[in-house]
């Protein structure tokens, strides 16, 4: 029994240290992105607008919660708790620093792969459930543009895993000791950045939110907190995403061997990836959906499948 308590009490600190850092980057975004634009951004709510988040929150929290008449009522409230429960869960097997993690499992990398896909549902349930054709097609393509990066995502992580010979990201991170993998399979880290960004619906690749085309895409006729369930997913999906990269390609917590300084190393190795994020985001303008679904199967696929055999023929030499 006291295990199981331990276990909830670590679960809950996870999510409340998630959830900060997910509001925080809000926070981060508005503010790079009026610096880039030559604007001031956020300023007013505390010291520098610290308590931004906080104030968005309560706004969110008291605004009135509109539901279509003829939306599926018990899939309309499940579909964002849907979208943002499995991202969550992947947290689990990230390791910030040797024993600083929840599980170490054998299969870690598939775990990642199983849960995440999970999302994908509450995407095209959020669409059909609403009952509203804008954020149907706004499901659909959503759906689909999921699923293709995910491939593409999948068979650049299968170098890293092929190279580690496991499917643990505790291992993955003591094979990348003394050389990290970013610097081993070059392709491999572009394609899973980008393939990372599409999957995160993060700009250029931001088709799910595609406003003078769709509305708002599948999240159109939420309101509310449930909207921002979506919004929170998405950003906690760049977290996650900033995680993984930092664990697959750049050494997790390298070039300590754990402790404090290690988490410190991760840390920042995922501040700077989001800040990448946040970079593009400010920089470039959002593709179309046949560049984007083209680019996918066309270019990252067919790199990653490159990438794949030459890191197969490696193994196989050594």
């Amino acid at each position: 029994m006291s295990e199981v308590v331990i276990a909830a009490i670590e679960s809950l600190a996870l999510v409340l240290i998630v959830f900060t850092v997910a509001a925080y980057a809000i926070l981060a975004e508005r503010r790079v992105i009026a610096r880039m634009q030559a604007r001031i951004g956020p300023d007013r709510v505390g010291p520098q607008g610290i308590f931004q988040p906080l104030a968005d929150v309560l706004k969110l929290l008291t605004k009135e919660d509109v539901r279509p008449v003829a939306a599926d009522r018990v899939l309309h409230y499940l579909t964002p708790i849907l979208t943002l429960v499995p991202i969550m869960l992947v947290f689990a097997v990230i390791p910030a620093s040797p024993g600083i993690h929840l599980a170490d499992l054998n299969i870690g990398y598939l775990y990642v792969a199983a849960v995440s896909s999970i999302a994908v549902y509450g995407v095209a349930l959020g669409g059909w459930s609403s009952n509203s054709k804008y954020a149907l097609l706004g499901g659909l393509r959503s759906s689909a543009q999921l699923i293709s990066y995910e491939l593409a995502q999948g068979l650049a992580a299968l170098g890293v895993i092929a190279a580690a010979g496991s499917l643990s990201l505790v291992r993955i991170v003591d094979a990348q000791f003394p050389l990290p993998f970013a610097i081993a399979q070059p392709l491999g880290l572009a394609v899973y950045l980008l393939a990372s960004i599409a999957e995160s619906s993060r700009a250029p690749f931001d088709l799910p939110e595609a406003e003078q085309e769709l509305g708002a895409g599948y999240h159109t006729e939420y309101s509310s907190f449930r909207f921002a369930l979506f919004m929170l997913s998405e950003y906690v999906h760049v977290i996650v995403s900033s995680a993984l990269v930092a664990t697959l390609y750049l050494g997790g917590w390298w070039p300590f061997a754990g402790g404090l300084l290690g988490v410190a190393a991760f840390a920042a190795k995922m501040a700077l990836l989001i800040f990448v994020f946040i970079w593009l985001r400010a920089t470039l303008p959002r593709v179309r959906y046949d560049t984007l679904m083209a680019f996918g199967w066309k270019v990252l696929i067919p790199l990653a499948l490159v990438q794949l055999t030459v890191v197969a023929f490696w193994v196989a030499l050594r």
